[in-house]
């Protein structure tokens, strides 16, 4: 009986836990999903509202690992200076896998997104409305 009273008290408390931890993730940080192949991304341009986005970035078919890069347009893609650093993956993407950028706040505005290791073209663009 002890024995199933302890069973039940540590399920209790995993799943009061697990419930806890679902409403401290922010459900205001949007998700942009973006593919790339063998020298480009699949999506060439799109439109989103102000916001804090996460990037997710697949790597579909490149013998490589690939990375991201956000920069205002306008600004000097060479300079990693200009470049919105937590828009980098927080890994390198391996071949099949995916990776997520921290949190990053977009405001209205034009930018520029690449990737200097696939390398993709340097005039992808992110419309901020």
């Amino acid at each position: 009986m002890k024995k199933t009273i302890a069973i039940l008290v540590l399920t209790i408390g995993v799943v009061l836990n697990a419930n806890a931890q679902d409403s401290m993730v922010d459900k205001s940080v949007k998700t942009i999903e973006l593919e790339q192949t063998p020298g480009e991304f699949t999506k060439k341009s799109l439109t989103v509202t102000e916001g804090t986005y996460v990037f997710e970035i697949k790597n579909n078919g490149i013998d490589h690992n690939v990375g991201f890069v956000l920069v205002e347009k306008g600004k000097d893609i060479s300079k990693p200076e200009n470049h919105i650093q937590t828009a980098y993956v927080t890994a390198p993407v391996k071949t099949g896998d995916a990776q997520k950028s921290k949190p990053t706040k977009l405001e209205k505005g034009e930018y520029i997104y690449f990737c200097p290791l696939n390398p993709t073209a340097t005039d992808n663009l992110l419309i901020v409305e």
